[in-house]
């Protein structure tokens, strides 16, 4: 009885609130955080890091009680906080991420930091003594959570991307000037010149981050006929007599921030390689339901017979979501 009472105050909490998070997830699976929250978090997330390294060096030389204390509790909210923006994330990257694709890494990566967050031996052991782990968590939790709320206000995909990229190295200025025993001016010339960097590579790899607060709330494959509205739904394999007689139809509904445009593209590829493009108009973001978007296809190859997909992509290349099909003999 006495073992098991040190194991409940060694890991009850963090199992509690690990059951919390996952019901968070599943319930609010493809709910946004709300912009304040995630502004409010990020404000104090920032200030705690500064004052902290600021005064670690002092606190830990110390021998005094209070002095371990006060260290021990700022470090334990930090960990709070991180736990907390991490739980904001996770149902909009949830939505936003294709399972199937590059962009499943960075929803991996997140999941993984919350785990550790949310246990605090596992904390401890990992992060505590490895200060450049912090740092890690600071990065990733400031990017993930500017690049959802940047969007949430109206600003494209793609500039929040490279904005939260940005702004995510610049905030390490504290760190940096402590580290190196920099002036603040040379810190943060520094750190925004790293943060382009950071920006620019962002940019380039855009295709591992998923697009949220964006995702694909519906989509389907349709047989070509005089309306979009009476498409007649594909059921299962397609046979390459019907598909050269009739045609096909891709139709998709992308959900989207109220007051957000963003063009988007359908990217049809059979057994991975492009064999059409198609420019769709912008999805304009508010509709619940999500804005209905389809593209149309009469010519295919020769030889059609494989694993097609349609990908749903935004102009910058980040994708939204995928459609599977299989064309049979």
């Amino acid at each position: 009885m006495r073992s098991f009472g040190a194991w409940l105050r060694r890991w009850g909490i963090s199992i509690a609130s690990l059951v919390g998070g996952a019901l968070t997830l599943f319930v609010f699976r493809r709910g946004l955080p709300h912009v304040a929250w995630i502004v409010g978090y990020l404000l104090l997330l920032w200030l705690l890091v500064a004052i902290l390294v600021q005064v670690r060096g002092t606190l830990e030389a110390s021998e005094k009680r209070r002095h371990r204390l006060v260290l021990t509790a700022t470090e334990y909210t930090i960990q709070t906080l991180y736990h907390g923006v991490l739980l904001f994330l996770l149902p909009a990257y949830w939505a936003a991420t294709t399972l199937t694709s590059l962009n499943a890494g960075f929803f991996a990566l997140l999941v993984l930091l919350a785990l550790v967050a949310t246990f605090d031996p596992w904390y401890q052991a990992i992060v505590h003594w490895r200060p450049w782990l912090g740092y890690v968590f600071f990065l990733v939790s400031m990017f993930g959570a500017l690049n959802v709320a940047l969007p949430l206000v109206g600003v494209p995909p793609f500039a929040a991307l490279l904005a939260s990229a940005w702004a995510a190295v610049v905030a390490l200025t504290p760190a940096v000037c402590r580290a190196r025993h920099w002036r603040w001016i040379t810190g943060v010339i520094v750190t925004t010149l790293a943060g382009l960097a950071a920006a620019a590579a962002a940019g380039h790899w855009c295709a591992v981050i998923p697009p949220a607060p964006m995702f694909l709330a519906r989509a389907g494959l349709g047989w070509t006929v005089a309306t979009v509205e009476s498409l007649e739904p594909v059921a299962g394999a397609v046979r390459v007599a019907e598909l050269r007689e009739r045609g096909l139809v891709a139709h998709t509904a992308i959900y989207a921030p109220a007051g957000l445009r963003q063009p988007v593209e359908h990217v049809w590829r059979r057994e991975g390689a492009v064999v059409d493009v198609v420019r769709l108009l912008p999805v304009e973001g508010g509709r619940r339901e999500g804005y209905r978007t389809f593209s149309r296809k009469a010519a295919f190859p020769a030889d059609p017979v494989g694993r097609w997909s349609v990908d749903v992509t935004t102009a910058a290349g980040q994708l939204v979501g995928r459609l599977r099909f299989r064309v049979v003999p």
